[in-house]
């Protein structure tokens, strides 16, 4: 096609692009203005009008919110359908002032076709057509022509297609959404039903995670009231990918989901160490929870073994055995230690008031009337809170650095090897690693929650800060809906949950995310060539499944890799095909005639080379480059580079590499993450497949 054309085309659609930019402006206009209105009512004075008030400045000041945020990429793609019609598909739907259509929703089930129409099956698509643009001007379009017999002898098609020209982008320090180049296969993962269990599987590229994502934005169109309401629940596999996927839903105009790490589900913690593959092994083992419940259990350290209290000249005395089997009455199997506490206060009491009957003390009261004699007394009061604090689960935890309680408590469960392990873990490090999340959410389900006075009820004349005042209906109207918006910080009623890197969520995370999910549905992406776990895996498959329950499964495979250059995923699939020759792995479909760099160099020349081929990259890309480490390495290269490529260049181990995506990477070391036990081949497959244009690895000998 000669230029004149393309220019022609370019500028009939920055045509229709004006008329939709000018009508937004309008809307955002009348959102402005509503409300302006709003708060004018105030000054009526009647019930009715605060209300309406009330409703009218919450509904615009949102529409204008969502507007604001659509207006970068509003349009993105066109279909010439075969019965004529013309329909432009983008971030958000818009109608002129006759209520003609000028933009589709890209969620909207007339928009299916931009994605799913195929040549095979063109759907009624004569052509589709992507439209890019930077700010309100178009840039760039591309066409597919997809029924030939069917286009006009006049139809211009322009451009080689709109995906492999998207492929080469940068990609930026956050991940982009792919609104505007999502594909067939991707497309039904999105829109499969709401209800049940969506399972995603995909090698390295397919766009699992963009999936999972766009998947949230799709429910939040399709049934608002339900999944915002009950809220959506993003879980990843660590905190560098969370920041990672951040913008996403936000981009696409969404901005009610939760992102949470595995290590920060539970309230009050973020973890981001993580621990040596053999010891994560056992700590997400389901024989932990064993471990745990005889650890919730015990007698506390150092808590008191014996009872004496003078009462009325005659000593009361409560020995070991006795304290020991009022705890175990108190503490039935299944019962939550912090919520039968008051039980093993009133078994000690009646202890006492039998023991104080059988002495024969003189002028002893009725029972209620001892019990509350020594309920009065201090030193009493001391005891139990002593014999039985409440405990939380960090308490708990901590018993596992003592040797004997290790002992006694993994006896049968864990074999010699294992306890030494997990016994030097927790005494060598004083923070808590990312499958200690699970533990601690498992302790939390076994103590309970300890027994608190009732809150005394806000005042509802009280504003934010602390200012009592006198307020209008519709402020406080306005204060009621956002407590209802808000969230307990360990909320557990979501109505879906999406677990992206689902192969490596180990058994007891696998209790940990179920928790939050009793009443959800659920969208599981991930790959199991990529997996990280090195425990039994029919015990991880029995704990997912419990974690799922009985909804039915709905069940995709991608299988086409739209990350890697054909040059750079054939280096990561030779690496997985030594270990693991007859794996199905994702064909990537673009080439860029640049073979991967393969560095071997002497151990005292790593630094510079390290530093060298990071700078070569930052001039060789646009976007941003990845230095992968062996998780040993990652501070001492970091100090290697120090502030080179500034928010361009990003250190991570090769634990916090899956999910990621870098324009160029430099891995070092990968013979190191090879040898990893257990994993290790696994792992620098995800490495080795992290890059979209360039790779640098480099080996250290000596």
């Amino acid at each position: 096609m000669d230029q004149s054309t393309l220019d022609q085309e370019i500028a009939a659609e920055q045509r229709h692009l004006d008329r939709v930019y000018a009508r937004l402006a309008e809307l955002r206009r009348s959102a402005v203005h509503a409300e302006r209105e709003g708060y004018r009512l105030a000054r009526v004075g009647n019930f009715g009008a605060l209300v309406e008030r009330d409703a009218m400045v919450f509904h615009a000041a949102q529409r204008r919110h969502v507007l604001d945020a659509e207006y970068e990429g509003l349009v993105f793609g066109r279909l010439d359908l075969r019965d004529g019609q013309t329909l432009y598909v983008g971030r958000l739907g818009i109608r002129d002032e006759d209520a003609t259509t000028l933009v589709v929703d890209w969620r909207a089930p007339a928009a299916a076709a931009f994605y799913q129409a195929t040549p095979a099956e063109p759907l009624g698509v004569v052509r589709r057509r992507t439209i890019q643009s930077s700010g309100e001007r178009v840039t760039r379009i591309e066409d597919d022509l997809l029924d030939p017999d069917a286009a006009p002898p006049d139809m211009p098609v322009v451009g080689d297609g709109a995906l492999l020209a998207t492929l080469s982008r940068t990609t930026g320090r956050g991940m982009r959404d792919i609104v505007a180049t999502i594909q067939r296969e991707q497309d039904e993962a999105i829109r499969s039903p709401g209800s049940g269990v969506t399972l995603v599987s995909g090698g390295p590229g397919t766009g699992k995670t963009a999936v999972a994502l766009h998947r949230a934005a799709y429910l939040l169109y399709a049934d608002r009231s339900r999944y915002a309401g009950g809220g959506i629940l993003v879980i990843g596999p660590s905190s560098v990918f969370v920041e990672y996927i951040a913008s996403v839903l936000p981009s696409l105009g969404e901005d009610t989901a939760t992102l949470h790490s595995l290590g920060s589900l539970f309230p009050g913690v973020v973890a981001t160490r993580t621990d040596p593959p053999e010891v994560a092994a056992i700590k997400g083992s389901l024989r932990m929870r064993r471990v745990l419940e005889r650890a919730a259990r015990d007698a506390v350290p150092d808590s008191p073994t014996e009872l004496r209290l003078l009462y009325r000249g005659t000593l009361l005395r409560l020995e070991r055995a006795e304290l020991d089997a009022i705890r175990d009455r108190a503490l039935p199997r299944g019962a939550r230690r912090n919520e039968v506490r008051r039980a093993g206060f009133d078994g000690v009491l009646a202890a006492l008031w039998s023991q104080a009957r059988r002495l024969g003390i003189t002028g002893l009261p009725e029972q209620r009337a001892f019990e509350d004699e020594l309920i009065d007394r201090t030193d009493f009061r001391d005891f139990l809170k002593a014999w039985w604090p409440r405990l939380h689960p960090r308490h708990v935890l901590a018993w596992l650095a003592e040797p004997r309680r290790l002992r006694r408590y993994g006896g049968g469960l864990l074999s010699g090897t294992e306890i030494r392990l997990l016994g030097a873990a927790y005494q060598g490090s004083a923070s808590l690693s990312v499958a200690d999340v699970a533990l601690l959410d498992e302790l939390d389900a076994l103590l309970g929650k300890p027994m608190r006075p009732a809150r005394q009820k806000r005042d509802p004349f009280q504003l934010a800060g602390g200012v009592r005042e006198l307020s209008t209906f519709a402020d406080r109207q306005r204060a009621a809906r956002q407590a209802a918006r808000e969230r307990p910080e360990d909320y557990r009623d979501y109505a879906h949950l999406v677990v992206d890197e689902s192969q490596d969520v180990s058994p007891m995370q696998w209790r940990m995310v179920g928790r939050r999910g009793r009443l959800a549905s659920w969208t599981v992406v991930g790959d199991p060539a990529q997996t990280a776990w090195t425990g039994d895996p029919q015990e991880l498959a029995r704990a997912r499944d419990q974690a799922l329950g009985r909804r039915r499964r709905h069940r995709f495979t991608l299988t086409t890799n739209y990350r890697n250059s054909a040059e750079i995923f054939a280096v990561a699939a030779a690496e997985i095909r030594r270990a693991y020759p007859d794996l199905a792995l994702p064909t990537a479909v673009r080439s860029t005639g640049i073979d991967p760099v393969q560095l071997v160099v002497p151990a005292p020349e790593l630094e510079a080379t390290v530093v060298t081929a990071a700078s070569a990259l930052l001039g060789e890309v646009e976007g941003t480059v990845g230095v992968i480490t062996p998780v040993p390495r990652r501070d001492q290269v970091a100090a290697w580079l120090g502030a080179i490529g500034g928010e361009r260049l990003q250190v991570v181990t090769s634990l916090e590499a899956k999910g990621m995506e870098y324009d160029g990477v430099v891995l070092v070391a990968p013979g190191e993450i090879r040898a990893e036990p257990g994993s290790g081949v696994r792992t620098l497959y995800v490495a080795l497949s992290r890059a979209t244009q360039r790779l640098t690895t480099i080996d250290p000998t000596g």
